[in-house]
This record gives C-alpha cells, structure tokens and sequence, in this order.
C-alpha cells in the first residue's frame, strides 16, 4: 500500500542562491539605467589645467593699454584762403602764440581792399560836401529868418504910425488895413521861415546821420577786409608743439582747410579703449593706475567719449599727482582701471572654459581626483585674474579652467 509523501516546509539553500542571484540581476539593471544618461570620456590630467577654488578679496579692476596724447591738441584751419608764399617753421618746432608759421598770397583780397578803400574814400567826400551844404543852408536859413524878422519890425512901426494918424484922422482907412496887412503878412511869413528852417535842419541832421553810419560800417567792412589780410598770415593760436603740417609751397589752400595742429604740452592725457561690456560702469572720475619706471602713477577719468565703435569705447585719463619723466606723445602704458572696492568673494582662476560654457557651467574634480564632472555655476564679475563664482562653488574644491573644445558635450571626465 502506497503512503503519500508530505512536502517539507522552510527555506532551503537553493532558495538562498535564488534571491542572491535575483538581486544580484536587479543591481545590474539598476546601475546600467543610472549609468546609461552619462557619457564620459578619457582625458590626459598632465594636458588640462586644475585649479582650487579659492575664498578672498575680489579687486574689481580692469586692465588695458593706453597711449599717451597731449592735454589737448588745437587745429590749424585756414581761416582765408591764398597760395602759400612761405612756409616759416617746420613740424615738431615749439612754438609761442602768436608765431607766423605760414605766409599766405591771395590777390583777389588785394583788390577787395582796394575797393573797399575806394568807396571809403567816395563816402568821405560825400560826407564832407554834404557837411559844408548843411553849414551854407544853415545859413541862408538865419539869412531868411534875419530878413524875416527886420521885416517885422518895419512894418510893425508902419502899421502903428498908420493907426495912430488913423484915430485921429489923418490918414484914409484903406492906409491903416493896407499897413495892417502888411504887419500880419510879415508875422506869418517869419514863422513859415523859421519852421522851414527848423525842418531843413531836422533833415540835414538825419542825412547826416545815416551817412555817419554808413561811413562807420564801411570803415567796419574795411577793417574785416585788413583783418582777413592779416589772416594770410597763419599763426599759432596757443603756446605748443607744431605736430603737423600739411602745406607747401605754391600750394593752393582753400578757406577753412585742415592744414596743421599744434599739440600743447603743458600736460599729457592717456587715450585708451575699453571694452563696451563695460560701458555702463566707467565714469568721470574713476582712479586707475599704472607702473612705469618701478613706480605706482595714479591716475583719473577725465572724460568718457560716448559712441561705440568697433565693440569698444574711448577715455581720456590724467596724471593726478606725479607723472613718469620723459613722457613723450606716443608711448604705451598698461592701465588698471579700478570700478569698484575689493569684497570678500568666491574666485576661480580665469581660463579658456569661459569661452565653452559662458560662465553657466564647469567640470568640478572629484575628491579622489580619478574623475571630473559637470556641475551648474554662476559667473558675477571678472578681472585679469579671477573670476566672481555667485553660485555653484565652494572654496577648496578644484576645476578644470582650461578650454573645453576637445571635450564635447560629455558630462564626465575620466582623469588618467
């Protein structure tokens, strides 16, 4: 008779290596998905440059160059044109003002002055003859007026005789009215003289007057003519160097042609171009230094040129204390330029990764060293040597800040 079999409970070891292997097969599964989104690649450590990210005090500076001008510079414009005569002073000669440094001809000038002399002279006639015709009128007028007022008194006497011998009836009425009229008509004719000779005077005064004026602005027009004689002589209008000069001579040379400059010196500027990234932080009046003959020279902005031009624009800085002997026109200088005070900052040495990642990433190295992954970051400021880190990093740990070109877009870096 058979007897059935029972099965034995409870794990037994073949159940053991079941699991094992199973969770074994799940951790392959799992580590081949998380490592499946990464792509990494070998690099040489000995060919990238490793830094350590470093806590301390952000100088918030830029550098560049300069060179060095005059305080100002004052062009030399024809201020008459002509054909150059003589040419008295060469370039680069110092020069006082007031210095001929070029004779001018212009012939067609000589005849304005001349013309203008010649209708000087016909208005000066003119005005002296209308003077004596004034002087001979006025005295025809005190003539008339003399006559006028003798007649008055002769008639006055007659008409007063008549009109005595009239009341007392000596003489006919008709003699009396006859001297009566003859009284009254010399009275009017006195007053239409003399109102005649005060309106001749009023006339004569005016036309006097408007030749007076007439004579003074052709003598003003005559001395503009002089002065623009005088301006055939071109001189220097400030004290300075003669820079360059550009007329010879028989060389025709037009009214407000460029024909030189004269560079004062009395101080020196220093023209440098900067980056318009930076254009709205550079003011008037911001301090900048540079070293020249092992010495600190501190310098201002003395102005900002506001237009742009090639990505950068111009500054004119000057010496605010001591300036380096022998400056010259011309020479070079490196120049910190200082935008703002130094803050305690986070700072990353500055490298070619910029130029790959824009300053919003960077490989960071593992503390063991074997590898390098990326890692999100923010960039505030820059200055020759460090970088701002606003975010992302932490003093002490190391990046790779060379440049990124051969690295594509893997995500890690595999250090050998």
């Amino acid at each position: 008779m058979d007897r059935k079999i029972e099965k034995k409970k409870g794990i037994r070891p073949k159940h053991i290596i079941y699991a094992v292997g199973t969770l074994v097969f799940l951790l392959l599964i799992v580590k081949l998905v998380m490592s499946s989104g990464v792509s990494s690649l070998r690099v040489d450590s000995e060919k990238i440059a490793i830094e350590e990210v470093t806590q301390g005090n952000f100088d918030d500076y830029i550098r560049t160059n300069g060179a060095v001008q005059p305080i100002s510079t004052i062009y030399l414009d024809a201020e008459e044109g002509g054909q150059v005569k003589e040419r008295l002073i060469e370039e680069g000669t110092m020069l006082s003002k007031g210095d001929v440094i070029l004779v001018l001809e212009n012939r067609s000038l000589y005849e304005n002055i001349m013309n203008s002399e010649s209708n000087l002279a016909q208005k000066q006639n003119m005005l002296r003859q209308t003077r004596i015709n004034f002087e001979t009128q006025q005295i025809e007028s005190k003539r008339n007026l003399l006559n006028s007022e003798y007649e008055i008194i002769k008639k006055k006497r007659n008409f007063e005789q008549q009109k005595a011998l009239y009341n007392d009836e000596l003489v006919s009425k008709e003699s009396y009215l006859q001297a009566k009229e003859d009284y009254e008509y010399a009275i009017q004719l006195e007053e239409i003289n003399r109102q005649k000779a005060e309106n001749d005077s009023m006339i004569r005064a005016s036309e006097m007057i408007q030749l007076e004026e007439d004579l003074q602005k052709m003598q003003k027009t005559l001395d503009l003519v002089y002065e623009r004689l005088d301006n055939l002589n071109v001189k220097a209008p400030v004290d300075g160097q003669l820079g360059m000069l550009d007329a010879e001579i028989g060389q025709s040379i037009g009214k407000g042609q460029r024909i030189g400059q004269i560079n004062v010196l009395t101080d020196y500027k220093v023209e440098a171009m900067i980056d318009e990234h930076y254009i709205d932080r550079v003011k008037r009046s911001l301090s900048a230094t540079i070293e020249r003959q092992g010495k600190i020279f501190n310098m201002v902005v003395k102005k900002v040129y506001p237009e742009v031009r090639n990505s950068q624009f111009k500054i004119d800085l000057v010496f605010s204390d001591e300036r380096p002997d022998n400056i010259r026109t011309g020479q070079t200088y490196y120049i910190n330029l200082q935008l703002g005070q130094p803050e305690q900052s986070t700072l990353v040495s500055l490298g070619g990764f910029f130029n790959s990642t824009g300053g919003q990433w960077i490989y960071v190295v593992d503390p063991s060293g074997s590898f390098a992954t990326k890692r999100s970051i923010r960039i505030g400021r820059k200055n020759p040597k460090y970088y701002e880190v606003l975010e992302g990093l932490e003093s002490g740990e190391k990046v790779i800040t060379s440049g990124y070109d051969l690295f594509g877009d893997n995500d890690k870096l595999i250090l050998k």
